[in-house]
């Protein structure tokens, strides 16, 4: 037997279900045992007084995605990989967008192409349906799916992109057909332009409105709807970025009934409130997004959701937009209303050390509930399980090094992605990711760069992870 390609040694390993101390041997891009005293290696990593943690899993992330107007997002798959390096990320999920009248299958060749050769770390593809002809549905959908094509997310509003409840239950019925899952962006969007003509007809155009156009009640009819059409098909659903205790508990209300429901939420509803969008001039552009942040009662909420298991994951739900740009959020300067601002906040590096900041070192959650809701949960929902999402033999040595007590200042300048700047600009976190290994490749040390572009592949996923998981009434 050859040498190990690498050992790290010295480190606390935390999984979703336990802390120990031991050492990792890595071979040909995989953990190949777990022990002590392990030998030689070609590459010795020293993680004394260090957390050795599966890789992060961003499982909601939207790069180089078309986005119907002049506006461009920030992140394309090389620097939007990067970023996630830099935040202690191994694996990500973004969305394949399909255009009206585009073949889907078509749209995922396109979006194949954009990511070949550009990744950092691994990625794997979710579908947005936005045209689900009987085509669609009856043949590219089923054979994407067989294809490893396991999830699919629709939307109830946005122009262009919203299905009516006929269409959603058109799509959640391939899905159960099929295995899939069915991820739901929970607003009801006639409420919304009902709202905003009404906001604009008062003269109410700040970006600080894009709250009041999106109040708690249009996300909360959304999720109990979105909710009461999975039920009716009998299939699984994710309700993305859910945003407080109103749809949280629609979410929780479903669960305690055996429905096979799961929630997620993100950092923005963490940390950020409805005023962050009251900015001078425009500077309040810089925190649209949608559900736009609430209250605090709103983030209580939300940490409450987290600590219960009722979301089981934490993502990003980075939709990157530059800020100083005309095509990107100053886009609206001069037009009449926040309704012309991008809706979306980057964050693909700033996820993990917040929630570690925020709810490790804060005592709101532990360090084995933190590597379940960023990495382990979303391989197994997502049905990358155990290949990602764990330290185990035989899993890819996707590893994150964490120094737990380094107290850093969120900047732009760390973060290395393509936007121009961070809403959490100023930010004071402790614990930060100090190495970053995908299948057994250095990427990130120490705030440099040493792994090349490339060397991120695609991963087919499985689909048999969700439907398994939801018959056991899967809880991490």
């Amino acid at each position: 037997m050859k040498p190990f390609d690498t050992v790290i040694r010295g480190g606390t390993i935390a999984t979703a279900a336990d802390t120990f101390r031991c050492d990792i041997g890595i071979r040909d891009g995989v953990i190949a045992t777990l022990g002590h005293d392990l030998g030689p290696a070609e590459q010795v990593i020293d993680a004394s007084g260090k957390l050795v943690l599966p890789g992060g899993i961003d499982s909601h992330v939207h790069l180089a995605q078309p986005t119907g107007d002049e506006t461009v997002m920030a992140d394309d798959f090389e620097t939007g990989t990067r970023s996630a390096a830099f935040g202690g990320n191994t694996t990500v999920l973004p969305f394949v967008m399909q255009q009206k009248g585009q073949s889907l299958r078509q749209a995922v060749a396109d979006y194949h192409a954009l990511a070949e050769g550009n990744c950092y770390v691994d990625v794997s593809f979710h579908l947005i349906l936005t045209d689900p002809t009987p085509n669609v549905l009856g043949q590219e959908l089923p054979a994407l799916v067989e294809d490893g094509y396991t999830s699919f997310k629709v939307f109830m509003t946005y122009e262009g992109l919203a299905l009516s409840d006929r269409e959603m239950l058109e799509v959640m019925d391939v899905a159960r057909a099929t295995g899939a899952l069915v991820m739901v962006h929970a607003e009801n969007y006639d409420a919304i332009r009902f709202l905003t003509d009404r906001l604009e007809r008062a003269g109410k155009t700040a970006p600080y409105y894009h709250g009041p156009s999106r109040p708690i009640v249009v996300e909360r009819e959304a999720t109990h709807r979105a909710i009461s059409l999975a039920e009716i098909v009998d299939v699984p659903v994710m309700i993305v970025h859910v945003s407080n205790r109103e749809s949280m508990e629609e979410i929780r209300r479903a669960q305690s009934k055996g429905l096979k429901v799961y929630g997620e939420t993100c950092p923005q509803y963490l940390v950020l409130t409805e005023n962050d969008l009251d900015g001078l001039n425009m500077e309040g552009a810089k925190y649209v997004c949608s559900p736009p942040p609430r209250d605090e009662a709103s983030q209580i909420a939300c940490w409450e959701g987290l600590q219960s298991g009722t979301f089981s994951v934490f993502s990003s739900d980075h939709s990157p937009f530059r800020y100083n740009d005309p095509q990107g959020k100053l886009r609206a300067k001069g037009r009449t209303s926040f309704r012309w601002v991008p809706n979306g906040i980057p964050g693909i590096a700033t996820r993990l050390p917040i929630l570690f900041s925020e709810g490790v070192v804060k005592g709101r959650i532990d360090l084995n509930r933190f590597v379940a809701l960023t990495s382990t949960n979303h391989a197994k929902i997502y049905g990358l399980y155990p290949r990602k999402g764990t330290i185990a033999v035989g899993a890819d040595a996707d590893i994150a090094i964490w120094d737990p007590e380094r107290e850093v200042t969120i900047s732009h300048a760390l973060l290395k992605d393509g936007s121009d700047y961070t809403p959490y600009e100023g930010m004071r976190v402790t614990g930060w990711p100090v190495l970053t290994t995908v299948r057994g490749r250095t990427i990130v040390v120490e705030g440099s760069l040493v792994g090349g572009k490339g060397h991120g592949a695609y991963v087919q996923r499985q689909r048999t992870s969700t439907g398994r998981l939801a018959r056991k009434g899967y809880e991490q």
